[in-house]
Parts: C-alpha cells; structure tokens; sequence
C-alpha cells in the first residue's frame, strides 16, 4: 500500500525534539554559530548558514563557501495524572506518574552559497524546520493519547540574493518541505483492558517560499526581515493493526488522509557592531501558529465498521486551538583574536499551545505535544581561519509546565481527569564546519 504522509500532520500532531526549537514544533538549530546567539544570527558575515536565518546576508559572503552542521538534542520530561479511574463502574482514585522516554535525536543542516558577481549570489541549503519525537510508556495512561510520536523534517531549498545598492541587499527563494510521520496509540475499550494498538505512518512532500530584506544605515547599524510562507501538507497513510475506537472500528489495515498547514512566520532582526571585535543582534519571530486549529483524520477502507457494520469511512475529529506566539532572542559574539571568537545567547519561546482549563477554547494540549514556554541559554566558540570555521556550542533549554485536558475512553470513562507536565528540559550540543574555496 502506496504511503504519502502529511508531513505536517505529523507536524501538527507532534512536536518537541527530533529536533527541537521554536515553540509549536519549529526548529532553530541550523548551526553552531546560529546556536550559540540563539538563533538571532541575522546578519553573520561570510556564513553560508545564511541560508536559513536570513537568506538576503548572502549577500555578505565572499566566493564560494560550503558548511555542514549537526545538532544533538536530548530531550527530559515529568507528567503526572490526576483523579485517574479504571472502568465502568470502578471506585476510587489515583494519581500516576512517568516520564518522557524520547530518545535523543540530531538536527542536520547542509549549505552552499556561490558568489556570482558583485551584486549577485545562489544559495542552496537543507535543513530542518519541524520535528518531534516524543514517546511515553505503553499500557501506560499518557499511552491512550500517545504512545509514540515521531517526526522527521527537513526543507530543501534554493535562494538567489541581490546587493540592490549601498545599503539594500534582498532575497527570494523556494523550498520543498518533506516529512515523515509515524503515531502509535493504545486503544481504549469500554472497560479498563486495551482493545489494541494502532499506528499511523506515511510521509508527504510540500511547496514553500521565502523573501528577505537587509537595510543598513551606517557601518555599524542594520535591519532586516525575513518572511516565510506557510506550507499546505496533504497526507495519505498507513493505519496497521486493530483496535476500538469511540467513533469506529479499524480491523487489520487502512488507510487514512489529513491536511494540516505549517504557518507562516516573520523574523525580525536588529544587528549593532560596537567596533570591529563585539556585536550584538536582537531577533523576534512571529509565527501563525493560530492555523493549527484542528487535528482532522480521515480513516477510509475496507477494514472499517461501527458497532459491527460495515462504514465506508470514519472521521475523528481533534481540536488544537493553538494561538500566535513569538520568540524572542539576544545574541553576542566577540572576537577573542585573528581566529577565536566566543559566541553567547538567550532565546525564550511564548506558548502556542493553550493550558487546559476546563473549557472548549483551552481543548489542544496533549502529550502528543507536551510542551509550554521555552527558554534557551547557549554559550559557543568558533575557529576560523582563510579556509576553514570550525564552531561548538553547549546549551540548555528550560521548558515551562503544561496543563493537558483529561482522556476519556468509549462509554465517558475517564482515564483521568487532569494531567500535566513539569520538570522538562533539553540538552543540546552543536558542531558545525565551513570550507571557503
């Protein structure tokens, strides 16, 4: 059976660390540099990871530059259950707890940058810009909403950068977003016992673009903006194994569609050089997060029935109801001498996703994308030479708490009433290298 996927529903419906970054499940760690100021890397110059902060300061490298980066990332997490109940009928209450397995992942980015002429400059890169990786214990209550959750991401694309005169640089480009999606739940019946497990895989391919501006007003001072457009993700996919669920049955295998929207974001960016050794660059980044409003799969096939009659398709539906949020971000790098330079940052992530509070509009957060606020402290150093940049940087990323909605299974019998998240963190490490030919 032929599997496209979603690559966003898998977006939408995940988050957190296969990559980790932004709030929602964006990502921000496209190289050692950018990293290390927190993302707020606008205006670097001679980086060909220009590609992905900010495609028009292409314009500030000279010849022919190629880089490679990689980002380990290793995500932490408590979650707690309140009021939990087994049963129809069953007495009593408990509280349960456990934590996020995730495995640790890595977040690649791979740039090319070629000097045409004085004015003009092609840019290739491929990195990634969503991802998730989430997974909690099977059998266990998280499990009824999410036993495993897995997003793989990452963008091609391809930039042509113009210096338009002494103070305006500009780029346009294009990128083809791909995505890879697999969710594996447990299957709740009417009783306490697990009728099953299901999983959904599939992968899917999408078309986006991109401009930017660069604006410079003195030696020392610059602007400049970076627009990207949303991305319209169709999936189908592969639905294996059985189970009940409250609005059908799925026997053997099927298939499924959804449609999800990555958003579109606008980045921000002010860069000040105190003198020829220490600048420092502000970020904001506003992403339209408000588009993931709803998780709607559509299970169609021949292994469907309700009640034991045969459906010739079965919707579920899931309201998201996530918000607008911004990132905000502070970046210093100094150079130490002719060829060592410490780079530092902070980052924090407002909340996309709305705290469960017991109301319709609160409906959204699950442990599918367990996450709330984010706030990342990073420290690196960077080598270079006429040929070669060599960067590291370590980092620490504080997630903030999240109240998550009860789960109910078939028949109105919660599972638990209430749960949350807390004491989640991240570790990241980051290594990139540049050749200048």
């Amino acid at each position: 059976m032929k599997k496209h996927l979603l690559a966003l529903s898998a977006a939408a419906v995940l988050l957190a660390p296969q990559a980790v970054g932004a709030e929602g499940f964006s990502i921000n760690e496209w190289s050692a540099e950018g990293f290390a100021m927190g993302g707020a890397r606008m205006f670097a110059e001679n980086d060909a990871a220009n590609m992905a902060y900010n495609p028009a300061s292409l314009t500030k490298i000279k010849g022919e530059v190629a880089k490679i980066s990689a980002t380990y990332i290793s995500p932490h997490g408590k979650y707690k259950t309140e009021n939990a109940q087994y049963g129809v009928g069953a007495t009593g209450e408990l509280e349960t707890t456990g934590h996020n397995r995730v495995h640790p992942a890595w977040a690649p980015g791979m740039y090319y940058v070629k000097q045409i002429n004085d004015k003009e400059w092609l840019g290739f890169g491929s990195y990634a810009r969503f991802g998730n990786s989430c997974q909690f214990e099977p059998g266990s209550l998280p499990g009824y909403n999410n036993t495993s959750s897995k997003l793989n991401g990452m963008s091609i694309g391809v930039n042509y950068a113009k210096k338009l005169d002494s103070k305006w640089s500009a780029s346009l480009g294009a990128e083809v977003n791909y995505a890879w999606l697999q969710i594996d739940k447990t299957l709740p019946y009417a009783t306490f016992l697990p009728a099953g497990n299901v999983q959904v895989e599939g992968e899917s391919y999408a078309l986006g673009w991109n401009a930017a501006v660069n604006y410079e007003f003195d030696d020392k001072n610059e602007m400049g903006i970076v627009y990207r457009s949303a991305v319209n993700h169709s999936m189908e996919a592969n639905v294996r194994d059985n189970g009940y669920m409250s609005f059908g049955e799925i026997n053997g295998a099927t298939d499924a569609y959804g449609c999800v929207t990555l958003p579109e974001s606008v980045m921000i960016g002010y860069n000040h050089k105190f003198n020829d050794k220490t600048r420092v660059e502000l970020n904001g980044t506003w992403t339209r997060w408000s588009r993931f409003d709803a998780f709607n799969m559509t299970y169609s096939g021949a292994n469907l029935s309700y009640h034991g009659q045969p459906m010739p398709s079965l919707t579920h539906p899931d309201a998201r109801n996530w918000k607008d949020g911004w990132r905000y971000a502070i970046g210093v790098e100094h150079k130490l001498s002719d060829k060592y330079s410490l780079l530092a940052g902070v980052a924090h992530d407002e909340s996309s996703i709305p705290d469960y509070e017991g109301t319709l509009e609160s409906m959204g957060a699950d442990f599918m994308v367990p996450t709330g606020t984010r706030t990342t402290f990073t420290i690196g150093t960077q080598y270079h030479d006429d040929r070669q940049t060599v960067a590291f940087t370590i980092g620490y990323m504080k997630v903030g708490d999240l109240s998550i909605e009860g789960d109910t299974a078939p028949g109105n019998n919660k599972f638990y009433n209430s749960a949350k998240m807390y004491d989640s963190y991240t570790k990241l490490v980051s290594i990139s290298y540049q050749y200048n030919f």
